[in-house]
């Protein structure tokens, strides 16, 4: 690639060239800069629209999924007219119709262990806009091995965070979670929910981070985890160590390779290939009967009260997933109980709980109400 700045170039960037930690040699730098975006949803997206407008000189895009309806409301690179086309190929689309100078690769796959080192080797800096525990890991242990910046960030409703890992000048990420957290702690937004512009607020900040890097100007996060209240207004930097003990970048690290983090996180990387046993399903036209039937069985709605303002079954009794563990010590443990939620993925971990509490028959409502409303009702609300 030519690192000429063009004469259109400095019109382009004029605004930033003006500035005393940029002007025409940052702007080169910024040019011959390469960074990897993992993930184009919510954090991706204003990272890549943003960094594009900077002008970096390559940008990799990394997604396996498709723009869906209920992606629009936080994932400003998509229209409507994008619904059920690759994120990564209309991302791409969009960052060249805004600098046509950049080069933009779309990698339209899963970020695995098996292709990570090959798609992010020729970047230097890997941004995470992931929304699940096990990629994650996996990029945190890659930028490890290769010695490259880390850019985290997560959101969950009107929270965020980030920081930045980078194991030979601070902490990794490991060394903040050294173990992974439970599934049911790191839900992802499809079931917790969040605002719109949290993702926007924590991908700037991002995409912040990422330009000082380029540049070496300003304070850098590494060592530091930034916490995010915007019902608030308020930021909390919390000092982080380096752990010498770290399994990765440790002293005398016990991880030295790329591992298989969905078995590591006991999760997978995607909601819906999140596998349950059938045993412990029910489906929604089982459901569905055994109410017609009226048999005895109690249904536990495990979704938050506002959530009932948009789709609920009557005969459901909610009690919210974080109040279940003092609610169900009232329940007879013989009774027939059915647990449903949003998408299937509460109500599987919550059927896990009861089980191994002592309850003898408790199901889980196969995919949700999201299930519900496209086996038995097409009419329904589905969110």
């Amino acid at each position: 690639m030519d690192y000429e700045i063009k004469p259109e170039e400095i019109l382009r960037y004029s605004r930033q060239l003006i500035i005393p930690e940029i002007g025409l040699q940052g702007q080169i730098k910024l040019k011959r800069s390469s960074l990897l975006i993992v993930g184009c949803g919510g954090l991706g997206s204003p990272i890549a629209l943003y960094l594009a407008s900077a002008g970096i000189g390559r940008i990799g895009l990394v997604d396996y999924d498709v723009v869906e309806l209920s992606n629009l409301q936080r994932q400003p690179i998509y229209r409507n007219m994008d619904i059920g086309k690759s994120k990564v190929d209309i991302a791409r689309e969009r960052l060249l119709s805004i600098n046509p100078e950049i080069q933009v690769d779309a990698y339209n796959q899963l970020f695995t262990s098996q292709n990570a080192e090959i798609i992010a080797e020729p970047y230097d800096i890997i941004i995470d806009g992931t929304d699940n525990i096990p990629t994650r890991y996996l990029i945190n242990d890659l930028c490890v091995f290769s010695d490259k910046p880390y850019v985290y960030g997560a959101v969950y409703r009107f929270f965020g965070q980030l920081s930045v890992f980078h194991s030979s000048k601070g902490p990794c990420y490991r060394c903040l979670m050294p173990i992974p957290p439970s599934p049911e702690s790191v839900p992802s937004c499809a079931v917790t929910g969040v605002v719109g512009f949290v993702p926007g607020i924590i991908g700037l900040l991002q995409t912040n981070e990422v330009i000082k890097i380029i540049l070496g100007i300003g304070s850098s996060l590494i060592g530091k985890l930034l916490l995010v209240d915007a019902l608030e207004n308020t930021f909390k930097a919390i000092e982080l160590n380096k752990d010498p003990n770290c399994h990765v970048c440790g002293s005398h690290p016990q991880v030295t390779k790329l591992i298989d983090y969905e078995q590591f996180c006991q999760t997978s990387i995607r909601d819906r290939d999140l596998v349950f046993e059938e045993k412990y399903m029910v489906t929604p036209a089982e459901l569905k009967a055994r109410i017609a039937q009226q048999q005895s069985v109690q249904i536990i709605d495990l979704r938050d009260p506002v959530e009932l303002q948009i789709i609920k079954i009557p005969e459901a009794e909610n009690v919210p997933f974080h109040q279940l563990t003092n609610t169900m010590k009232k329940w007879d443990k013989e009774q027939q109980i059915i647990l449903i939620c949003h998408v299937g993925f509460l109500s599987s971990i919550a059927q896990r709980i009861m089980t191994e509490a002592g309850f003898k028959d408790v199901k889980s409502l196969k995919g949700g109400l999201q299930g519900w409303g496209r086996d038995l009702d097409p009419s329904s609300i589905i969110y």
